[in-house]
């Protein structure tokens, strides 16, 4: 299974050529077509980052392993359940553990693209601060996972099963462009950050009632990312501080811009049609 099609150059020179392709749109006059064009190549890019960044941090698998082998005696010091325990309870039935595979390859990017589409053509206004916030918890968690961490499917003394190599389901293998995906960045969990702001996002953005059945999806992930040997507990945890820190830094952005353009909006004094700026200073 192959969870990477495109390396960062091509990724990164197909966002550069639909950026380019959305400039001349724009210039026909149709910027609505344009925008769709200029975000589709934004999301690529950072698409392309991912990729850079994931080849960057695999620097040898000695100490990725030692790391590792750090976050599961400290898990077991602060009393967490073992992930071999509940992982123990699945093996026994092979479509439960096909199935977590499968959504652990497919779901992470499937639902955030869903999303964005989602957001962009139906809820334009509450786009900039979901993408913001995309941006800047993957942007954290690719600046950690720098250090490489093997996950528990890599440790010798884990008791562990690397689930999606025993069913020929692996997205570490091979992609078309000869690369690979990057085994050694447990820490933080990408999945778990990226789960929780699609669910955050469908609940504070969606009117129906039935928005709250999205949380199904950060329950599913936190148990399939587990199950299937690929992070800690820790590394959820940690994908949640950083997914709460992006957010308050989205948060505080778009409010100190509020306040910027509410201390430079233009005033209009009675009996004078000409604008008086008031001074920022």
């Amino acid at each position: 299974m192959q969870n990477l099609t495109l390396s960062w150059q091509s990724a990164g020179a197909l966002g550069a050529t639909v950026y380019a392709g959305s400039l001349l749109v724009r210039r026909t006059g149709r910027a609505s077509s344009a925008l769709v064009l200029r975000e589709i190549a934004t999301v690529v890019g950072l698409f392309a980052v991912w990729q850079f960044a994931g080849q960057a941090s695999v620097m040898g698998t000695g100490d990725a392993v030692s790391r590792g082998e750090w976050i599961w005696n400290a898990e077991r010091g602060l009393g967490l359940p073992s992930e071999a325990a509940l992982q123990r309870l699945v093996l026994p039935h092979p479509l439960l553990v096909q199935g977590a595979n499968y959504y652990y390859a497919s779901m992470h990017f499937g639902l955030m693209i869903a999303l964005l589409a989602w957001v962009f053509f139906r809820h334009r206004e509450s786009y900039p601060w979901v993408r913001g916030t995309l941006v800047l918890v993957t942007a954290m968690s690719l600046a950690v996972q720098l250090i490489p961490v093997a996950p528990p499917r890599l440790l010798p003394d884990s008791g562990m099963v690397d689930t999606a190599v025993q069913y020929g389901q692996s997205v570490y293998g091979t992609t078309i462009d000869g690369l690979q995906a990057d085994a050694y960045s447990a820490m933080p969990s990408v999945h778990v950050a990226w789960c929780l702001l699609v669910a955050v996002a469908v609940i504070r953005i969606s009117p129906s009632r039935w928005r709250w059945l999205v949380l199904l999806h950060p329950l599913i992930t936190v148990t399939v990312v587990v199950v299937t040997a690929n992070h800690y507990w820790l590394d959820g945890v940690a994908a949640v501080l950083l997914l709460l820190l992006s957010y308050l830094l989205q948060w505080s952005g778009a409010r100190g811009l509020r306040r910027l353009r509410s201390r430079r909006q233009v005033l209009l004094p009675e009996g004078r049609s000409d604008p008086v700026r008031i001074p920022t200073s």
